[in-house]
This record gives C-alpha cells, sequence and structure tokens, in this order.
C-alpha cells in the first residue's frame, strides 16, 4: 500500500520536513539513507538509475560505489550497467570474474570508453567486484556493463566489431551460414578509418554513413537479424538463451550503429539531435537487454549523466545552438514504468570545475542550506509541492570550466525520483585537465 504524498507549502518546508543528511564517510548515516530511498520506491524496480550532473565530479563516483555496495549487501542487486561503451565492457566482467588479465591495467584502456577507464574511482569500483566475486560465500556473482554506444563526441566506431561478434557466435553453430554472410558484409564494410573519421561528425559530406556499401550493408544486417530471429529454437537448443540473446543484441546494436553512421551523413538541421537521440535509443534498447538478463539474479544499478537518465525531454545548449531530444530514462521510464527508478544529482560547489556557489533562490542553493555534507530527498515527481514557487525557480549559473555540468530545473522534480545534492565535490583523480 503507498503512503499518501505530503503536501508542502513552500519548498524550504519541503527540504527541512524530508532531506536525510549524510556523510559518505559515516557509513551508519549512509546506509540509513540509502535503506530509506528503497523503502520508498517499492519492491517493483529492477532498474535504478544514479544520475551525474556532471562528468568530472570526484564525489559522484564514489557515491556511486558506497551505492552500488550498499545494494549488493542488502538489496538484492547484482549487477551495475555504467556510461561506457557496451562491447568493450565484456574484457572488464571477464577481469571481474577472475578469467580475465591479471591486473586492472590490463583492462584500463580497453574495456572503457571515454577514457573512464583512468578514473580511480572506477578502479575502485571494478577491483571491490572482482575481490566480491572470489569470496565463495558469495553465490550470487556481480556483473559489470556498459550500457553507452560505441560511439564517442568526436567520432563513431565501425560496425566490424559488433557484427563479427555476431558472425562469430553463427559461426560456433552454423559455420557455412556464418561464412557466407561474413564474406559479405566484407565487401562492404571497408576500413575501419573511413566509418571512424572524426571529421565526419561536423561534416556530413565526410561521412560513408549513406554510401552505397554501407546501404547494402544495412540490408545484410537486417537479414542477419532476421535469420537469427527465424532460427531461434534451433540456436538457443545448440548454445543457450544467454549466447542468443547476447548474439540478437548486439546485431540490433549494429542496425542501430549503421543508423547513426547514415544519420551522420544526412545534412540537416535537426542532426545533431537525431544524432543524440539515436544514441540514447541504444542506451535503453542495451539496459533493457541487461535487466532482462539479470532478472532471476538481481537487479540493476545504472550510471550515467543526469541528462541519458531523466524522464523529461533533454536539451543540451552549444553555442548559439539548442539541441533536444527524448533521452534514455524518458525511453525506459515506458518500457519499465514503476520496474524503473532513477536519483538525479546536483553540486553546489566545485571550483575545481568551475561552479561557484549557487545564487540566492537557485534549487542548489535552497538544498545545500540544509544539513549536509551530502542529502537525498523525495521528489513526488512534484506531487504535493507548491507548483508555483517550483515553476518560478531561477536556474543557477552554469560551470565556466566543464562543460557537462547541468544546472537542477523546475523540470528536476518529474525527471527524478529522488535528488541526491552535495555540497561540493572535487574533481575526478585520474581524469583529464580541465582548460
Amino acid at each position: 500500500m503507498s503512503c499518501p504524498t505530503p503536501t508542502h507549502g513552500a519548498l524550504d518546508d519541503w527540504i527541512a520536513s524530508e532531506a536525510t543528511a549524510f556523510s559518505l564517510d559515516l557509513p551508519e548515516t549512509f546506509n540509513a539513507a540509502v535503506d530509506r530511498v528503497i523503502a520508498s520506491l517499492g519492491g517493483a524496480v529492477e532498474l535504478l538509475g544514479l544520475g551525474e550532473a556532471l562528468h568530472g565530479g570526484e564525489d559522484i563516483p564514489i557515491l556511486r560505489n558506497r551505492l552500488f555496495q550498499r545494494l549488493v549487501e542488502e538489496h538484492g542487486y547484482s549487477a551495475i550497467a555504467i556510461e561506457s561503451s557496451f562491447p568493450r565492457s565484456r574484457v572488464v566482467n571477464e577481469y571481474i570474474a577472475g578469467r580475465g588479465p591479471a591486473s586492472y591495467e590490463a583492462v584500463r584502456d580497453i574495456g572503457f570508453s571515454h577514457g573512464f577507464g583512468r578514473l580511480d574511482a572506477n578502479r575502485e569500483l571494478v577491483e571491490w567486484m572482482k575481490a566480491f566475486n572470489a569470496d565463495a560465500t558469495h553465490h550470487v556473482k556481480l556483473q559489470f556493463y556498459g550500457f553507452d554506444s560505441p560511439t564517442e563526441m568526436t567520432g563513431s566506431d565501425s560496425p566490424r566489431q559488433v557484427l563479427y561478434f555476431v558472425l562469430d557466435y553463427l559461426a560456433s553453430i552454423d559455420g557455412a551460414s556464418a561464412k557466407g554472410r561474413r564474406q559479405r558484409m566484407e565487401e562492404h564494410l571497408g576500413q575501419d578509418a573511413d566509418w571512424e573519421n572524426p571529421a565526419a561528425m561536423m561534416d556530413p559530406t565526410k561521412s560513408v554513413g549513406c554510401s552505397p556499401a554501407a546501404t547494402r550493408l544495412r540490408i545484410e544486417t537486417e537479414e542477419l537479424i532476421l535469420e537469427l530471429c527465424l532460427r531461434r529454437p534451433e540456436l538457443v537448443a545448440k548454445s543457450d538463451e544467454r549466447r542468443y540473446r547476447e548474439a540478437v543484441q548486439y546485431a540490433r546494436a549494429a542496425r542501430q550503429l549503421l543508423n547513426y553512421h547514415a544519420a551522420l551523413a544526412r545534412a540537416s538541421g535537426e542532426r545533431v539531435s537525431g544524432l543524440l537521440g539515436i544514441r540514447d535509443l541504444m542506451i535503453a534498447d542495451n539496459l533493457a537487454q541487461m535487466v532482462t538478463r539479470e532478472r532471476g539474479r538481481g537487479k540493476v544499478l545504472a550510471f550515467a549523466h543526469n541528462s541519458h537518465l531523466k524522464r523529461g525531454k533533454a536539451q543540451w545548449q552549444f553555442g548559439a545552438d539548442l539541441f533536444t531530444w527524448w533521452p534514455a530514462g524518458s525511453h525506459l521510464n515506458e518500457m519499465f514504468s514503476s520496474r524503473y527508478a532513477v536519483i538525479g544529482t546536483g553540486v553546489g560547489v566545485s571550483v575545481a570545475n568551475g561552479i561557484g556557489q549557487p545564487e540566492a533562490g537557485t534549487l542548489e542553493a535552497r538544498l545545500t542550506a540544509g544539513p549536509g555534507p551530502v542529502r537525498l530527498i523525495p521528489t513526488h515527481k512534484g506531487q504535493g509541492l507548491p507548483t508555483a514557487a517550483i515553476g518560478a525557480l531561477p536556474a543557477r549559473s552554469a560551470s565556466l570550466k566543464n562543460p557537462t555540468y547541468f544546472p537542477l530545473t523546475s523540470q528536476s522534480f518529474t525527471d527524478f525520483d529522488w535528488l541526491a545534492v552535495l555540497d561540493s565535490t572535487a574533481y575526478n583523480r585520474g581524469g583529464p585537465s580541465l582548460p
């Protein structure tokens, strides 16, 4: 039975009444805060998102690590998925299972995208998972996933890797069929450097995504997906359900990656928004597959930028251009309904990231005025809170140094189920230098 939503006449009343302050250095306060969040969300949640207000905040990945540990130890979570290329993450998962390379250094660069493997907080997460899995008393072994599309802000991967994964799977069962498909696909793949040309991000004429060869490769990929679907009973019987589902996931990712390259090649005023939307659609589909794979074993924690996991429409102001698209969280909300919940994060101050004191009256200023250094607070999706006061909330200034920082807004009340707001954060240990 759900509890009635409290009614508050002022935002400050809501904060004073419902914020739970804690410290990452005091496990008792942190664990109690996490347990309160999980109890409020109910037992239906299969996928919990934790957003980060910016890439580069040292304390948010530490919060993620502590949260995941508590979720594993007390709340039935078996996997974490982070904003990193999903094909690469297999290397990290093998490492934490004790089957991969002997050291983290061996997976640091090849197992992550965006340079995230060099962040000390990610090393700490992975090493904790490896130690957990090595303990024979832990019968449910943890899984590490990346869910991001195989793309970067400065370019996009060739579809070769994801297609070869599917072809290798098919070859293990039906060598003749896989050989014929591989030969046809290789005729159209060409050179990886052509697909991965960074100039294509800004100039559609530099992209090969709409070339005759790329178009034929898209058709071959559709036929590959169709074959996997038509032969499902046979392929599952000759491998297993888990391997089959993974192959289908890779095949569908290849389709979406080819669609991404085709969008790269089109000159349009909606080009960038379309690319951002395709990326988030891939993220949502990947996370949905990961939840399916973990069902029966445990639940999944997803970690990414707030803009990927939020429910409402995403916006990105780049110079004079404003790009809008439906993020992964909006798709996941439709797919999972009450089985998806998401915590957004906010930051008061971060000198290292160029984030000054929040202006008076902003949501960050109001939240950090109370006890801290971190507090969790339920949004109730805006219900029971003063609508006029929320609509009139001013947005604080953005970062002077870190373009990935997006302040909280009035939309945050409906974008997230809870907010975790930190008084301050340092810059990531191991991250690239900011200008």
